[in-house]
């Protein structure tokens, strides 16, 4: 087991370390240093950067008890996003810096600072987000709905719901199994019974494809999946039950179906000409070469118009309610990190920032996720994206922790296979991968274990459900917003997207009912413990088969043990809350010998204990 981490100096973004997440320009913002004795600390100081410029504030030792002092400054938010650091007196060597990458005696850049930043905040509503994710064609089919072929256009393979897969070209795309909203409306109880808190669509525009992200149309609902009349009674239903509800959208490209690519084509002195890309030869540009998915581009005014700033545009329209609370709650944006970037072209955070705009412009409390797969750090850093899907810095580490040992799995386009690597590792990939970005835009991420887009989890660890357990307790225990793909709960298989976007079996006794239930228990964990939420993170050891850390708030302390073999942790008994009063949530008991506390597993299994349930910690 490598060496305890408990007695190392500490600060993040959460409450417990900063007075607000959400300042305002030239506000003075409290922040706090955590410092165990034994480190011994004699001064801190915080460098933050203004203009550009670093300045020096000396920190005061505000408390202390018997194991640790806390130490108390400000950081003045004189610029929009305000980087700091902390720079330590004492200690082994006598000079530390502590950044969000943790403690360095050495200097190092300032890409790992920690930041605070002055623009509108994320929704309320998003830090207590469990979301599900649902592809609509694989969902579930309407009761009432007749038979596939029935209906089915002509670029259309239809299958019934008990078909395997297609995966093979051009049928992975065009295989349909008849899914829609009705359907999913249908089974919003299967959500509640899990106990999620978000359903997230993948695209529901009319297209020529299952996937639909080949859209022809932003300004209607695919008539297959219901039309605009069901999502309209899907998101009232979602709302009735207090759920919310976030829709897909392709920013980066439209289909060659698409009405605006077909004037286009047809016109070339048509204004919807402009919104395409143009290479030398004067072909339209595609997505990844994908000669269906045309390239927009997004320094045209007449596109920003159309899509973003048009009362009608696909932006606005689905979050505006026309009868009741029947409109989404945000969007998740597909391939964001590639929006209007192209050649010499980079307008990316332009366009982040004015789909920021209308969207919080049509609804104040509306969530908007940027799709990003490697690092996002320039793309998110608060004014944009609330968030991002956090590839990069949750679900790779993750599948190099828990991938089977015989499995060769490859990530995203990755011409070589993930390598298996032990906690330490993916504790320091976490840990680098969370400190590019301010604090607030890392919990306002979503974290995944997988999507529509890679191998399923159950296969993704081979034989033993044990594993998905454990996948699943990192993912609701460690800060952002987790995600949930549609069938995981229940053990679904797929080798890759495609063969993972496979039909939710609705028999019951088709279900991996371990999994389930444990997916269910921590979700009830997760919207249980605010700690969990909200909480700042510490890690307490990690060893090749341990992740063991803290989540904390004022008055909440939760403890989260990941492992995927037997293993057996100590941390000194005097860096926790008293062992007797701790409540175990989930796994096996603490236990307390001499002045250690024993955290055991007998395989692959996740404990969870909590202090401080009153406000008693």
């Amino acid at each position: 087991m490598s060496g305890h981490r408990l007695g190392l100096p500490h600060h993040d973004g959460s409450p417990l370390y900063v007075s607000t997440s959400a300042p305002a320009l030239d506000e003075r913002v409290r922040v706090r240093v955590r410092v165990p004795h034994e480190y011994a600390v004699r001064a801190l100081h915080v460098r933050q950067v203004t203009d550009a410029e670093p300045e020096f504030r000396s920190l005061a030792q505000v408390s202390s008890d018997e194991r640790e002092s806390w130490w108390e400054g400000e950081v003045v938010c004189h610029n929009p996003v305000t980087s700091y650091r902390f720079v330590l007196e004492g200690g082994p060597t006598g000079y530390a810096w502590l950044n969000g990458s943790g403690l360095h005696e050495r200097d190092v850049p300032d890409a790992a600072d920690f930041r605070l930043v002055a623009y509108d905040a994320p929704p309320a509503w998003a830090l207590d987000s469990v979301v599900y994710q649902v592809f609509p064609d694989r969902f579930a089919r309407s009761s009432a709905r007749g038979p596939v072929a029935d209906e089915a256009p002509g670029w259309a393979v239809p299958a019934e719901w008990d078909d395997p897969v297609a995966i093979e070209e051009p049928t992975v795309a065009t295989q349909l199994y008849g899914g829609d909203l009705d359907g999913v409306r249908e089974h919003l109880d299967h959500l509640e019974r899990l106990g999620v808190t978000t359903l997230y669509l993948t695209p529901f525009f009319p297209s020529a494809s299952n996937h639909r992200y080949d859209a022809s149309s932003f300004e209607q609902v695919d008539p297959l999946l219901g039309g605009d009349r069901a999502l309209r009674e899907l998101a009232a239903e979602c709302h009735r039950r207090d759920l919310r509800l976030l829709g897909d959208l392709t920013t980066n490209h439209t289909g060659d179906t698409h009405e605006w690519f077909v004037a286009a084509q047809a016109d070339p002195q048509a204004p919807q000409r402009d919104y395409y890309l143009y290479d030398e030869s004067g072909d339209y540009v595609s997505w990844l070469g994908v000669p269906s998915l045309p390239k927009l581009d997004h320094s045209d005014p007449g596109l920003r118009r159309a899509l973003f700033d048009d009362p009608t545009s696909g932006v606005r329209r689905w979050l505006r309610p026309e009868a009741g609370d029947d409109a989404l709650d945000g969007w998740r944006v597909d391939v964001a990190n590639m929006t209007g970037r192209w050649g010499a072209q980079d307008v990316n955070h332009d366009v982040a920032r004015h789909m920021r705009a209308t969207v919080v412009d049509e609804r104040p409390d509306a969530l908007l996720i940027g799709e990003h797969t490697h690092d996002h750090s320039q793309d998110a850093r608060g004014d944009g994206w609330h968030g991002v899907m956090n590839y990069s810095g949750f679900t790779r580490p993750v599948w190099t922790w828990l991938r089977d040992k015989g499995s060769a799995p490859k990530f995203l386009g990755a011409p070589v296979i993930v390598p298996r690597l032990g906690g330490d590792a993916v504790a320091a990939t976490i840990d680098e991968f969370g400190a590019i970005v301010p604090w607030r835009t890392r919990v306002h991420s979503f974290t995944l274990v997988g999507s529509h887009d890679t191998t399923r989890v159950r296969t993704l660890v081979g034989d033993d459900a044990a594993y998905v357990v454990v996948a699943a307790g990192v993912l609701l225990a460690l800060p952002g917003i987790p995600m949930i793909t549609y069938g995981d709960e229940i053990g679904m298989e797929g080798t890759f997207g495609e063969d993972g976007r496979r039909p939710m079996p609705w028999d019951e006794s088709r279900w991996d009912h371990e999994i389930f239930e444990s997916f269910r228990r921590l979700i009830a964990a997760r919207r249980e413990l605010a700690a969990l939420s909200r909480g700042g993170m510490r890690w307490v050891a990690t060893d090749d088969d341990a992740l063991v850390f803290l989540r904390e708030l004022d008055g909440q302390t939760v403890l989260v043990m990941c492992t995927r073999a037997a293993a057996s942790v100590t941390a000194p008994v005097h860096h926790l809350p008293d062992v007797s009063r701790a409540r175990t949530v989930l796994g096996t008991t603490l236990r307390r010998h001499g002045s250690d506390v024993i955290m055991a597993a007998d395989g692959p299994q996740v404990s969870i204990w909590v202090w401080g349930e009153d406000g008693v910690s």
